[in-house]
């Protein structure tokens, strides 16, 4: 750890802007860093997925996950299934992936980082990659920033260490075998202004007025950084269904839906429906909200349970967010609604049931993590310490503990979803989004 005579420790945070989950979790440790050890650590952000060094094809095929996810789901499915398996996994690194290796191989020699952590899955084999081949002998760690189900991508690089974000993630690791001093459950890291107390109903009030909020009950929808997820339809619906009710849209990069929501909005005419793209106060909104509703995204989860808001979930990914809604409902802390009208119909009934929102509200507390991007901060700086004989990183072949084809092979059979669930999120997202 850097000595208030010594300059800070570089750290090469390598991320993907596939989605907003990665960067922002990357800030979110970076701000942590920055707020327990101020001035010891310089975290460098890099994606090397989108970056300006990257070649213009890989920017293109990573630029398709939003529209992917939007549109045509089960393509994606489709995608992140096939990649399950080792074999493939292993052909897509070589062949469409293959530039990322360069990209992090020039990172780690131009930063010289004192640790290269991974916030994105196809990151962290080129990180072990970079540091092995090349001559920077720094530690590799990964973040899994998905919550439930980490894909394989997440699991089979020979890092140094991993932090998951929740005990079913654990679990996936004991399953395929890995020694449980190479993970550690430290949660998913959000931004410290999603980790403030929750507001009481008084101070939630005063919040709404200073947002511009006329009435005394608000819904915020949001659908991630790609505004995912059916947004304009659900929004319609619960106008349609529901009185005396505000809804505020967060759309995210998706502008479309936001002029297609402008529109609606003009035809209500009543102020109730207002749509905004990327917002710099989010937490404000998820704090003040009486409701949030979105898609089962790992981020969205988590800010929101840290901010104690009560949630209602209408669709998921399918691959990476399978778990996430049963994660949810079965801590209280929210319900699933997939159609349109049964997301009204729960929406009119927690209107009109305070009693149940305010149990949702205390299992939403209960549920967060907003300690999670602290102590990974601290995590990290205990690898980085010499001191503690912990950053010694891993030699090329110690793979000993890391898991086999035969041994995944039960773990990636029980992550596949149902045909059902692939044509509800059809039906219910991609036809609106």
């Amino acid at each position: 750890m850097a000595s208030p005579e010594q300059p800070p420790l570089p750290l090469l945070f390598l991320i993907g802007d596939t989605g907003g989950g990665h960067r922002s979790a990357a800030a979110a440790v970076q701000q942590a860093l920055d707020s327990v050890l101020p001035g010891q650590f310089l975290p460098v952000i890099c994606d090397p997925l989108r970056g300006p060094d990257v070649p213009r094809l890989l920017r293109w095929f990573a630029g398709l996950y939003g529209p992917c996810i939007r549109l045509t789901p089960w393509l994606w499915w489709l995608f992140w299934r096939s990649s399950q398996s080792p074999l493939v996994l292993g052909m897509v690194r070589r062949t469409l992936m293959s530039p990322i290796y360069g990209s992090v191989a020039r990172a780690a020699q131009a930063s010289r980082p004192a640790m290269i952590v991974a916030f994105h899955p196809m990151t962290a084999d080129p990180a072990v990659r970079a540091r092995n081949l090349g001559d920077v002998f720094a530690p590799v760690i990964t973040v899994i920033t998905d919550l439930v189900t980490a894909h394989l991508s997440w699991r089979d690089a020979a890092v140094d260490r991993v932090v998951v974000p929740s005990a079913a993630v654990a679990d996936t690791f004991a399953k395929d075998g890995v020694s449980p001093e190479r993970y550690v459950p430290l949660g998913l890291p959000v931004s410290g202004e999603f980790c403030r107390p929750p507001l009481s109903e008084a101070e939630r009030e005063d919040l709404k007025r200073e947002l511009g909020v006329r009435g005394k009950f608000l819904v915020v929808l949001t659908g991630g950084a790609e505004g995912s997820g059916g947004l304009r339809r659900r929004a319609a619906a619960i106008l349609r269904q529901v009185d005396d009710v505000d809804v505020a849209v967060i759309c995210g990069r998706n502008r479309s839906l936001r002029r297609r929501l402008g529109k609606v909005a003009k035809r209500t005419g009543d102020g109730r429906l207002t749509a905004h793209g990327f917002v710099a106060n989010m937490a404000d909104w998820l704090r003040c909200a009486d409701v949030v509703v979105g898609k089962a995204g790992p981020g969205t989860i988590a800010e929101a349970t840290c901010c104690g808001a009560p949630l209602v979930l209408t669709s998921y990914v399918p691959g990476q967010e399978k778990g996430n809604a049963e994660f949810v409902t079965e801590a209280g802390a929210g319900v699933y609604a997939p159609r349109p009208r049964q997301l009204a119909a729960e929406i009119g009934r927690l209107r009109g049931d305070p009693d149940a929102l305010e149990a949702m509200r205390g299992a939403s507390v209960r549920a967060g993590r907003p300690g999670a991007a602290t102590d990974i901060a601290r995590f990290i700086a205990e690898l980085v310490d010499p001191a503690g004989g912990k950053a010694r990183p891993a030699a090329p072949d110690e793979r000993a503990d890391w898991p086999t084809e035969s041994a995944l092979l039960p773990t990636l059979i029980a992550d596949a979803p149902s045909r059902r669930d692939l044509l509800t999120f059809f039906l219910t997202d991609a036809a609106d989004s």
